[in-house]
């Protein structure tokens, strides 16, 4: 696989053609896969429009309570598709950002599940999720600057909140990939599995966010959005709004029972 910032593929379909993102109901999650394995699962306007309708199920569903991202037949993405756009296509959608997710204010959690590479845009977007699960000889790489980019679909701002600064730099500024089990070590993986591994303990990852209150788990994610390099008393005042909203909640007065009656919650979100 070459260690380019994005990929150069011939099977770009157009937008509406073969679909080339998949997804599937496992309980309460959805499973969406990339699905142009021939093009290394790269990014085009098709990948795109479609990893957002993916995304709009995904939270437009009250019984699905969480998402996971993967690719399919080994590799996650290999970033965008440079062919594609160099015909024309953009791989971004207006306010959602590149694949139609590196911008998006989703709702529910989203986990990726990397196997392969996740380069570029790739490794963009699994940085768009919530939690990362990944296989050990995975690869994660940033590498525009081989080619005179940057890491413009979140990479160059994402990395260095998630990881120590001159540890998110060696990335940047290199472009060199590091494997799976590195990832693991920096703090950009939640969890290091088996190779072929990476959805099936993802898809446990969102069973175990299942018994959690849907309401909270969504004012959780508003609250990290905000408090990232936000002052601590603005954090704090955004912070009780929430509090105050999850209060007066249907799910909190549920949670609460369920506490005091020694059985599992069963969650309406409201």
């Amino acid at each position: 696989m070459p260690s380019t910032p994005d990929a150069t593929t011939p099977d770009a379909p157009a937008v509406g053609a073969t679909p080339v993102v998949r997804t599937e109901r496992i309980g309460t999650a959805l499973l969406i896969t990339l699905d142009r394995p021939r093009a290394r699962n790269a990014v085009n306007a098709a990948v795109a429009s479609q990893l957002a309708d993916a995304i709009d199920e995904l939270e437009g569903d009250p019984a699905l309570r969480a998402g996971v991202l993967t690719g399919a037949q080994g590799t996650f993405s290999a970033g965008m598709d440079l062919k594609a756009a160099l015909a024309g296509e953009s791989p971004e959608i207006p306010g959602r950002g590149f694949g139609g997710l590196t911008e998006a204010a989703t709702s529910k959690p989203l986990i990726a599940a990397v196997e392969g590479w996740a380069m570029g845009g790739g490794f963009e977007l699994a940085l768009a999720c919530d939690l990362i699960v990944a296989a050990d000889d995975a690869r994660f790489g940033l590498p525009e600057v081989k080619r005179g980019l940057l890491a413009a679909g979140g990479g160059a701002v994402r990395l260095p909140r998630r990881i120590p600064y001159h540890l998110a730099m060696e990335l940047l500024l290199t472009g060199e990939p590091v494997s799976g089990e590195r990832a693991g070590r920096l703090g950009i993986a939640n969890r290091v599995v088996p190779a072929g591994q990476a959805a099936a303990v993802a898809l446990e990852l969102a069973e175990l966010l299942a018994d959690n209150a849907p309401l909270a788990l969504a004012a959780v994610k508003r609250i990290a959005r905000t408090a990232d390099g936000t002052p601590e008393p603005a954090a704090f005042a955004a912070q009780r709004r929430e509090m105050a909203a999850l209060a007066a909640s249907a799910d909190v007065r549920e949670g609460m029972a369920a506490f005091a009656e020694r059985r599992a919650p069963v969650w309406q979100g409201k």
